[in-house]
């Protein structure tokens, strides 16, 4: 007798979503059930940091209403925590006492903003941005914030200080090194962001760091204390220095984690049914050779769906190999990220004009990643070198021309 699989999926970001829809296609008869802790639905993370800048109104984030699951026959569970997976029985429990039945089963929980080790760091006036309830406190706050500081030199901490930049706020950006996103950028590439920044009223504060905040007595931040004691006026902060992944739902399955959970190029874990896919995977990247983690909604799109056609199938039908992007959009210059762009054993660069840069991260004489500004234009090119694990030695002029030309990369190398 066939029986009708039961798929549960932990997680409503773009990775359990796609995974639900993609569950759907593959197995038309399944029952699907999507359980989160958020109280909405799915919503586009990407544009959530333009409704904080108050550039956009709330409608077009919201990518899923309720209707959207009930219309495809998945279940979706809003509000609900999980308590503690059973991999034996293949059951799930929740907060509220309900049981949840698997045969095969998604983790995609993500991950929560780390918080700065530091006095007053959950004040009133504190935000962290995550979520679209995260976006939504950051823009009230903001439009009646005059002074900020912001922590983080990161991809997320630059979307804190544009949100400041767009709001009018008298900002501080503290970075530890001497540049924002140090492990991708070198000194010339960083100025051009830094020179952004600047143009939008915010202040590169550089070898800096926050050792507490000050409130008043009613628990609101006023100011942001350096290391070296001074004290900057900011009724509004931001912080972005990390996620802490939410791996504690597995705590007892015997789920491999390191940082994350350690998942295969199919999206499988070492537990037998147990999948994850999204921000929190540790997965073999196929074109490094070696475990990665990348933290792109394209990326965790990619491994929902990937993770869905191996449930379907019971077996390692699809592997995950992605080139992921991450761009910013906050100048009047785009920035582009691709690939692994804080690793290689080698980096090579070129600045063109003022707003105009690019660097390449090398390993083993291929292109693992690398940062564009300015000029989006060769992504495509370096995108297809990296999928390819090309060998490119040797050849930086023509890497580096602005515009790259593949067959001449294809051509014999001369003997330097």
């Amino acid at each position: 007798m066939h029986m009708t699989q039961s798929y549960v999926i932990i997680g409503d970001g773009i990775a359990g979503s796609s995974a639900a829809e993609t569950l759907r296609e593959e197995a038309p008869e399944s029952d699907i059930t999507v359980i989160t802790d958020e109280g909405e639905a799915l919503y586009n993370r990407i544009l959530i940091k333009e409704f904080a800048k108050g550039k956009l109104p709330e409608a077009p984030i919201s990518i899923h209403e309720e209707d959207w699951y009930a219309e495809r026959e998945i279940d979706l569970a809003l509000n609900t925590h999980v308590t503690e997976i059973d991999p034996d029985a293949h059951t799930i429990h929740t907060h509220e006492s309900d049981t949840y039945e698997y045969d095969k089963l998604l983790v995609a929980t993500g991950g929560t903003p780390t918080q700065l080790p530091v006095d007053n760091s959950d004040a009133d006036g504190i935000h962290h941005f995550w979520t679209f309830q995260d976006a939504r406190n950051i823009a009230e706050h903001a439009e009646r914030a005059d002074t900020g500081a912001v922590v983080g030199a990161g991809l997320l901490g630059i979307d804190l200080a544009a949100i400041c930049g767009a709001q009018d706020i008298d900002a501080n950006y503290f970075m530890r090194g001497n540049r924002w996103w140090r492990y991708a950028l070198s000194e010339e590439g960083a100025e051009i962001i830094h020179d952004g920044l600047r143009e939008k009223g915010v202040t590169p504060v550089f070898d800096s760091g926050v050792d507490a905040f000050v409130t008043d007595d009613d628990g609101k931040v006023t100011a942001t204390v350096t290391p070296d004691g001074e004290e900057h006026d900011s009724d509004f902060v931001g912080v972005a220095i990390g996620l802490d992944f939410n791996v504690e739902v597995l705590q007892g399955t015997g789920v491999e984690t390191d940082d994350g959970v350690v998942v295969d190029e199919y999206m499988q874990t070492n537990v037998d049914d147990i999948y994850a896919a999204g921000d929190l995977t540790r997965f073999y990247d196929t074109i490094l050779n070696d475990h990665g983690q990348n933290g792109s909604w394209g990326s965790a799109k990619e491994q929902g769906q990937v993770a869905a056609k191996n449930m379907v199938a019971d077996g390692e039908s699809e592997a995950f190999r992605w080139v992921s992007s991450y761009s910013i959009t906050h100048f009047d210059f785009p920035f582009l990220s691709f690939g692994h762009p804080t690793l290689g054993d080698n980096h090579i660069e070129r600045k063109y004009s003022d707003t105009e840069w690019r660097r390449l991260a090398l390993k083993d004489g291929k292109i693992i990643g690398g940062v564009l500004i300015g000029d989006l234009a060769p992504q495509s090119a370096f995108k297809q070198l990296v999928r390819e694990e090309r060998d490119v030695s040797g050849q930086t002029d023509v890497l580096l021309e602005e515009e790259v030309d593949l067959e001449e990369l294809e051509a014999p190398q001369k003997e330097q």
